[in-house]
């Protein structure tokens, strides 16, 4: 997964420090993209422990996407992912499959003279047990529409695109989606995956939206009967959390001395030696414990995504699904094959 480190080094040497609402200082950049080849096997990081419980994580959450749900009573039992953001019933103020599966229609009295939107006659329509209200299916459009069932459209189509963002939403949203759209495209006969992303979370958040992201277009791929391709991904403010406080502000001081330094690596085992100049030179965190030695960095992602850079990738490992139809991804029809990392690196979710 060189992509991925070559997008670290990017933001760490071009970055600008930046306060955000999370009260965690980050280093951030503007505007990267890269792109993945799917063929050549499942890019679940191996430069830090991907498996185990963070494995099931993604693959719990991937499936709550697809559901359709709205809340996270069923998925709280399989990891907390979501708990800071739900209330005590389950209920999100905003959820991407509940867009992805049921986004909202207008009611014929709030749409405009010449709109045009799906009717309840549509395949892809249904009236919402809980609303009420007309929702349309995008996922299950694009699905449809790749294998042929879309008399409108052909399986080559440019407007397969599915939308998390609901702007009247997003204000009161206590956290609006951030990898808020995708669009599928197939070119020359493979099935490829465009991810567009208004805030990444470089160190915790991509990893996750890389295995989630790659293993969804494997599962449309899967029941769609189309090769697979690419996974590209394209991040606006693409971020680097380095702490709070005098932790954070450490970085706003010395950031031009920290960014010559990098500047100077020739070898992945010199990202070491800034790691280690970091931890020297910088404040401790006063509001969580870290320990450098078993690589628990808490707040500061710095040090650890420098640890992680001087490691070599490992081979890809392999996924097995046993699926025929979007309905039957589960967590017990996907096993993850051959996959070996190196030791665990943890960090503090900013919230």
């Amino acid at each position: 997964m060189e992509k991925y480190h070559n997008l670290v080094q990017r933001i760490l040497r071009g970055g600008h420090y930046k306060k955000n609402r999370t009260k965690v200082d980050t280093i951030a950049d503007f505007g990267h993209h890269y792109e993945i080849n799917l063929a050549k096997g499942y890019p679940l990081l191996t430069t830090k422990k991907m498996d185990t419980f963070r494995w099931d994580s993604m693959l719990h959450e991937l499936v709550w996407y697809l559901s359709g749900d709205h809340h996270v009573r069923k998925l709280r039992e399989k990891t907390a992912i979501w708990n800071s953001w739900a209330d005590e019933d389950g209920n999100l103020p905003s959820a991407y499959g509940r867009f992805w599966r049921r986004f909202p229609i207008p009611e014929n009295k709030a749409q405009l003279p010449g709109e045009a939107w799906a009717s309840e006659e549509s395949p892809w329509v249904q009236r919402d047990d809980e609303t009420g209200t007309l929702v349309f299916d995008q996922l299950g459009y694009v699905v449809d529409t790749l294998k042929g069932k879309n008399p409108d459209r052909d399986r080559h189509s440019r407007r397969l695109v599915v939308s998390a963002w609901h702007p009247a939403n997003t204000g009161p949203s206590a956290l609006p989606p951030c990898h808020y759209t995708f669009v599928i495209n197939v070119q020359a006969g493979k099935l490829n995956c465009h991810l567009t992303q208004r805030s990444a979370d470089i160190a915790l958040g991509v990893p996750f939206n890389i295995a989630a992201y790659a293993l969804l277009a494997r599962v449309l791929s899967e029941v769609t009967d189309i090769a697979l391709g690419k996974f590209s991904h394209t991040l606006v403010d693409a971020h680097i959390y380095c702490g709070q406080e005098e932790r954070g502000e450490w970085y706003s001081e010395n950031l031009s001395e920290f960014q010559d330094h990098l500047a100077n690596v020739n070898s992945k085992e010199e990202y070491r030696s800034v790691r280690n100049w970091v931890l020297e030179n910088a404040p401790p965190e006063q509001t969580t414990e870290v320990d450098a030695g078993s690589h628990n960095y808490g707040y500061d992602h710095v040090p650890g995504l420098l640890e992680q850079l001087a490691r070599d990738p490992l081979d890809r490992p392999r996924v097995e699904l046993d699926i025929e139809s979007l309905g039957e991804f589960s967590y017990e029809n996907v096993t993850l094959q051959d996959y070996d990392s190196h030791s665990d690196l943890r960090f503090e979710v900013a919230e």
